[in-house]
């Protein structure tokens, strides 16, 4: 993978002016609620050697710790200049404290300061998204655009927005928050405390929740997610739709039908605030590859404000899958503080 070839790197120094990347390897570290995976990333986005940690997420000191042993086992063998951090949370908008992470126990976390008193090495802290979204527009699917969106369609929906090759993060570091946009007025309770958020439309949870709807009232058109289930609607996963509808099943291609509508619907209000050249759709839900591409691209040019007398932008796949965290977070690294 050739790196340059998407997203170009808009470097400023202290006082504003042009400034020069970091040369050499840089650590990436993902941290979610259970684990911690760090990579040694080089500047063409490849990971060298990879280490993880289980996530003592109760703990905040002890989240750091975990955090700083990967990156010392990981610089003990590699000689990194700088480390990313992609943390699934609020992060403020000198790339330094954690405001809120609700699976983390962090509240106006000092981490980058903390993880840096640990291991030595200038520190970047950056929201997990923006860092996958980051990854994806410089190393996979986005590219040869400098103007992409990428969406993480997980339990919730996440993502990341580049324009004119540069991570838009919003006057506090708050920007990309894509999953909350409302779609459904007085909707769906969301965890965020709003009703009708788009994630509760289209993301993972959506899916699992039209499934168990499904097998509940129409055990017939649903026996074959019952079966895959046990029997029972409630074990009904994900993966176990995924695999249902690649295999054809009836119930199961229902279920992308209403996920897709629903995010086609929200990458059209996106495209007209936006106008991103690439939408790129990642996240566990984007492994369901065209099933579920297919149908949002339908949707969404369904939706779009002046269809028909406007360019339209591509819809495509992820590439990078679970490692795009660490290469992101790695090369933010370079370009930063």
């Amino acid at each position: 993978m050739m790196a340059g070839v998407g997203a170009r790197p808009v470097v400023t120094d202290g006082d504003g002016g042009p400034s020069e990347p970091r040369t050499g390897l840089t650590i990436g570290v993902d941290i979610g609620g259970t684990k911690v995976a760090a990579g040694v990333v080089d500047p063409h986005g490849k990971i060298l050697a990879t280490t993880r940690r289980d996530t003592p997420a109760q703990d905040p000191r002890q989240t750091e710790g975990a955090i700083a042993d990967a990156i010392r086992e990981l610089a003990a063998q590699h000689a990194a200049v700088a480390v990313g951090l992609g943390a699934a949370g609020f992060v403020d908008a000198t790339r330094s404290t954690v405001l809120f992470a609700p699976n983390l126990a962090w509240r106006d976390e000092p981490l980058c300061a903390a993880v840096e008193d640990h291991v030595r090495l200038p520190v970047v802290v950056e929201n997990d998204a923006n860092a996958a979204a980051w990854a994806e527009a410089r190393f996979g699917a986005g590219q040869g655009e400098d103007y992409v969106v990428v969406l993480t369609v997980g339990t919730g929906i996440g993502g990341g927005i580049v324009v004119d090759g540069k991570l838009l993060r919003g006057r506090f570091g708050l920007a990309a928050e894509i999953g909350h946009i409302n779609v459904v007025p007085d909707g769906r309770r969301c965890g965020c405390g709003l009703q009708g958020c788009w994630e509760q439309y289209a993301s993972g949870r959506a899916l699992v929740q039209e499934a168990y709807e499904q097998a509940s009232a129409s055990p017939l058109l649903a026996r074959g997610l019952l079966r895959l289930g046990g029997g029972r609607p409630e074990a009904i996963t994900g993966p176990m739709i995924t695999e249902a509808a690649q295999a054809g099943d009836v119930a199961a291609l229902q279920c992308f039908d209403e996920i897709g509508r629903w995010l086609g619907r929200g990458m059209a209000q996106l495209a007209a605030v936006l106008d991103p050249g690439v939408f790129v759709i990642g996240g566990g839900v984007s492994t369901a590859g065209e099933i579920l591409r297919e149908r949002a691209e339908v949707s969404f040019r369904k939706h779009l404000t002046a269809r028909g007398h406007r360019p339209i932008a591509d819809i495509r796949i992820a590439e990078l899958g679970p490692e795009a965290g660490i290469v992101g977070a790695a090369d933010l690294a370079r370009f930063g503080p």
